[in-house]
């Protein structure tokens, strides 16, 4: 028997592999990438008998190699957000789906688990830049202005550590950010007991959030910004997290952050409207490597000749 662990490589999907696997330890079989690597189940080989943990990766977009799995004998439990399809009724699937635009895979982990490393899911909340449920929920567990403000940073870095290209662009390959967050219970015990880790990560956030804030907008309007990144891993670790930036500044501006992916396709951030948190998935969901939740979405492979029909897309959603 194997145990295998599927996750993607943003503050939810290995905040919530931590939650599981701090109270549950194993000696697992690590699957993931990048952010928006999320098919991420075409790489994994199960027998009978292997256990799988999938998170926040959108059942969906991974279907067929679910059942695969399933119909060699593995058994999964899967806890997502994303748009599911439907779910397979099978006796070796544990599904934990849902898609509330309030809660994040993290969230639904902390749930199964009734809170034994609550701080980890909060950390995620903010990571996923679900800044008002996390802030309540420091509230409700008692922290002060200052811890509230430590999770919300370590939440938004190990998220601008899954945007890039590849795994090359990155600061730390998301496997190996786990392996240095597991081997803490408190989020709190990480920020302060590996100085050289954290540091790394905020020293790189800050340095290329500073960069890309000084992008004009190709693009804007009161309701639209586009902004066009050049080609540049900075820009490319940034592109997420300058979104959700943008997205916090400007609450009733709907936002699209576009990078270089290759000499013919752009990578693109799409960001809902803070004050009308819905429509990036359906946004995104009409271009075919387009996908996401409501409030956050992406096209993996945009056409650079598609960049106006984007624009006119985002422009009719949000008029």
């Amino acid at each position: 028997m194997r145990f295998i662990d599927v996750f993607n490589g943003d503050a939810d999907g290995i905040c919530a592999l931590v939650q599981l696997r701090l109270a549950e330890p194993r000696d697992s079989e690590l699957v993931t990438g990048i952010k928006r690597d999320i098919n991420l189940l075409k790489n994994v080989q199960a027998d009978a008998g292997d256990k799988l943990t999938v998170l926040d990766i959108s059942m969906e977009k991974n279907a067929v190699d679910l059942m695969r799995l399933l119909d060699a004998g593995a058994d999964v439990f899967y806890a997502d957000q994303h748009q599911p399809g439907d779910i397979p009724q099978h006796a070796g699937l544990s599904a934990y789906i849902d898609m509330a635009a309030t809660t994040c895979t993290s969230l639904i982990v902390d749930n199964y688990l009734e809170g034994q490393f609550h701080q980890w899911a909060i950390t995620a909340a903010y990571g996923d830049n679900l800044t008002a449920v996390a802030d309540k929920l420091a509230d409700e567990a008692g922290m002060s202005n200052a811890q509230r403000e430590e999770l919300s940073s370590l939440g938004i870095y190990l998220n601008y550590n899954g945007y890039g290209a590849n795994t090359d662009d990155l600061l730390f390959h998301p496997a190996e950010l786990f392996k240095q967050c597991v081997a803490y219970t408190s989020p709190f015990d990480f920020i302060h007991d590996n100085r050289a880790a954290y540091e790394k990560l905020s020293t790189g956030y800050n340095e290329d959030m500073r960069s890309g804030l000084t992008i004009s907008p190709k693009y804007q309007t009161d309701k639209l910004a586009v902004i066009c990144l050049p080609d540049e891993k900075w820009a490319r670790r940034v592109s997420g997290v300058l979104g959700n930036e943008l997205a916090n500044q400007f609450p009733d501006r709907a936002h699209a952050i576009v990078s270089v992916k290759d000499a013919d396709h752009y990578l693109v951030s799409i960001r809902a409207p803070n004050s009308n948190r819905s429509g990036a998935d359906e946004i995104a969901g009409q271009f075919p490597t387009g996908g996401g939740r409501k409030a956050a979405a992406g096209i993996n492979a945009l056409p650079m000749n598609q960049l106006d029909q984007l624009i006119e897309v985002m422009e009719k959603q949000y008029a």
